[in-house]
C-alpha cells in the first residue's frame, strides 16, 4: 500500500533508478564504478536518515528482486532464455545492491544474515551461469534439464531470500524495541515511536514481527507512563495497526492493555486527541471482521466503564474525526457483547446520537452516520428501544437516512452509504414490532420510499443488501397496516415469498420515459 499511495512522479523516478544502476552493472559486468571501492555505495537508493527510511529502503528493493524472480519464472514458461539470462544479472546486481544497502546502514552484521548473503550470492551466480549457458545450447533434452535445474536454483534462492528479509527485518526491529524500552531521553523516545508507527503501515508482516518483538508491551508501557500527550497518541496509533493481526491481541491480553485502554479514555485530563486514539484501539480490537477478537475475556470486565467513556466522548466532542472514531467503537462493542446495547441505553445514548446527528460538526459524512445507524440497529431488539426512539424523533431520523443520496465518483463515501440505507431499514423492521412506532413510520411516508427503493435500482446504488432490508421492512409494515399499501405493491412485495419479490426487484429494469 505505501508503494501504490506513492506519488506517481517519485515512484517512477526511484524505479528508474533501480533500472537505470542494474543496466550500468550489466554493461560494467558487475564491476564497481570506482577504483577506490567507494563506488558500490552509490547503488543505494536513496541516503537514509534514520532506520524507518533504511528497512523501508530494504523492503523496496525486496519488492524489486521478488518481481524479477516472478519474472523470470514467468519466462521460464515460454522458454524466453534470452529475457531470463539478463533478468536473472538483474537479480543478482540488486542482490548486491541490497546486501550492501543492509550492511551500510547496520552497525553489527549477525553472523547468520552473513551466511544467508553469502549463500544468496552464491545462488545468483549459479542462476547467471546456468542461463547464460542456455543461451547457446539448442539440444532440447539438455535445455529441459537446464530447465529443471533453473527451477530448483530458484526455489532455493527464493526461501533463503525470504528467510534473510525476514531476519533482517526481526533483527532491526528488536534493535527499535530495545531503543524504546531503554530510552529516558524524551527525544529517543520519540524518535523510536515515531519509526514504530511508521513501520505498522508498511503492512500486516511487519505488525507481525514488531508483536512477536515485544512492541506491544513497551507500547503499553509509554501509554501508562506520565509522558507528553503526543507520544501517547503515536503510541496508540502504533498499537491500532498492530492489533489487526492476532499476534498482537494476544501481546494486548498479556500486558492487560484492555485495562490500560480504560483508564486513558475514562481520565478526563487526558486530552480529547488522546482519548479518540485509545477509542481508535477499541474499535480495532473489537472489530467483528476480525475473528481472533472475540475471546477478550477482559474486554468484559471493563467494557461498561469503556462503553460509558466512549458515549461520553461522543456527547462532548465538536470534531467530526473524534466522533467517528468513539461511535465507531461503540457500533463494534455493540455487535461484540450484546449487554453493551443495554448499557447504552441506560446512559441515554439514543437520544445523544440523534442530536449529534442534527449538528453538522459531529456529523457530516456517510461514515459517521453509518456508525450511528449501526448503533440504533443494535440497539433496536431491545424492547424499550422502541419508546426512546419515539421520544427523541428516531423515526423522523431513520426517514432523513433512507433519503440519503450517493456521490457520483466516489465509491467508499457510495459503500457507507448503501450501508446507511441497508441498517435504517434493518432498524425500521425490528422497531416495526411496536404498534407506535408503525404509526409513526406510516404517517412520515416511509413506506413509499422504502417501496422506491426496492423499485429503483440507481436510489439504493444498485445494492442487493439495500433491496433485501427494505423488503423485510416493507413485510414487517404491512403486517400492521396492509391497507397503506397499493394493491400492485402489495402484489410483489409483500404476497410472495422473500426471494422471488427480490428477484422481480432485482432484474427490474428502469424507465427513464
Amino acid at each position: 500500500m505505501h508503494l501504490i499511495q506513492m506519488d506517481s512522479v517519485q515512484r517512477w523516478m526511484e524505479d528508474l533508478r533501480l533500472m537505470a544502476e542494474c543496466e550500468c552493472m550489466c554493461i560494467l559486468q558487475s564491476k564497481p564504478i570506482s577504483v577506490d571501492g567507494d563506488g558500490l555505495n552509490e547503488l543505494v537508493i536513496t541516503p537514509q536518515e534514520n532506520l524507518q527510511d533504511s528497512l523501508q529502503a530494504l523492503l523496496k528493493r525486496a519488492w524489486t528482486i521478488t518481481t524479477e524472480l516472478s519474472n523470470i519464472f514467468y519466462n521460464l514458461e515460454k522458454n524466453r532464455w534470452q529475457q531470463i539470462h539478463s533478468t536473472a544479472v538483474r537479480v543478482n546486481c540488486h542482490i548486491m545492491s541490497l546486501i550492501n544497502e543492509y550492511n551500510s546502514y547496520t552497525r553489527s552484521i549477525s553472523t547468520e544474515i552473513q551466511q544467508f548473503e553469502k549463500i544468496l550470492i552464491e545462488k545468483c551466480t549459479d542462476l547467471t551461469t546456468i542461463t547464460e549457458s542456455c543461451l547457446h545450447d539448442e539440444d532440447e533434452a539438455t535445455i529441459a534439464s537446464m530447465k529443471a535445474e533453473v527451477v530448483e536454483t530458484l526455489t532455493s534462492f527464493s526461501q533463503s531470500f525470504s528467510q534473510m528479509v525476514e531476519l533482517a527485518l526481526t533483527y532491526e526491529i528488536q534493535g527499535l524495541v530495545r531503543q524504546l524500552d531503554s530510552a529516558t531521553n524524551i527525544y529517543n523516545i520519540e524518535t523510536a515511536v515515531s519509526n514504530l508507527n511508521g513501520l505498522t503501515q508498511e503492512g500486516a508482516h511487519l505488525c507481525h514481527i514488531i508483536a512477536k518483538e515485544g512492541g506491544v508491551a513497551v507500547l503499553f508501557k509509554l501509554c501508562r507512563q506520565d509522558a507528553p500527550s503526543y507520544l501517547h497518541i503515536h503510541a496508540l496509533r502504533a498499537l491500532s495497526s498492530i492489533c489487526g493481526v492476532e499476534e498482537g491481541i494476544n501481546e494486548l491480553e498479556k500486558v492487560d492493555g484492555v485495562l490500560c485502554l480504560a483508564d486513558l479514555l475514562t481520565n478526563e485530563t487526558n486530552s480529547e486527541a488522546t482519548r479518540a486514539e485509545a477509542a481508535a484501539v477499541v474499535s480495532q480490537i473489537t472489530s467483528p471482521h476480525l475473528t481472533f477478537t472475540q475471546h477478550l475475556s477482559s474486554f468484559l470486565e471493563n467494557m461498561e466503564d469503556i462503553v460509558t467513556a466512549l458515549i461520553n466522548l461522543c456527547k462532548d466532542t465538536s470534531s467530526s474525526e473524534v466522533f467517528l472514531l468513539a461511535s465507531a467503537a461503540l457500533a463494534n462493542i455493540t455487535f461484540f457483547d450484546s449487554m453493551a446495547c443495554e448499557i447504552l441505553l441506560q446512559l441515554n445514548a439514543t437520544k445523544i446520537l440523534i442530536e449529534a446527528c442534527h449538528d453538522p460538526q459531529r456529523v457530516d459524512t456517510p461514515y459517521s452516520k453509518d456508525q450511528v445507524v449501526t448503533i440504533l440497529a443494535n440497539m433496536a431488539v431491545l424492547d424499550q428501544c422502541a419508546s426512546e426512539m419515539i421520544q427523541e424523533n428516531g423515526v423522523e431520523l431513520l426517514l432523513e437516512f433512507l433519503h440519503e443520496k450517493t456521490s457520483p465518483g466516489i465509491s467508499a463515501e457510495g459503500a457507507a452509504l448503501e450501508r446507511v440505507l441497508q441498517k435504517s431499514a434493518v432498524t425500521l423492521a425490528r422497531l416495526s414490532r411496536e404498534p407506535n412506532i408503525t404509526h409513526i413510520a406510516t404517517s412520515l411516508n416511509c413506506i413509499p420510499r422504502l417501496i422506491e427503493l426496492c423499485r429503483s435500482p440507481s436510489e439504493r446504488n444498485n445494492s442487493d443488501s439495500v433491496l433485501v432490508a427494505c423488503l423485510a421492512a416493507l413485510r414487517r409494515l404491512a403486517a400492521s397496516c396492509p391497507q397503506s399499501f397499493e394493491d400492485s405493491d402489495y402484489q410483489q412485495l409483500i404476497k410472495p415469498r422473500l426471494v422471488d419479490s427480490f428477484l422481480l426487484c432485482s432484474n427490474m429494469e428502469e424507465s427513464f420515459v
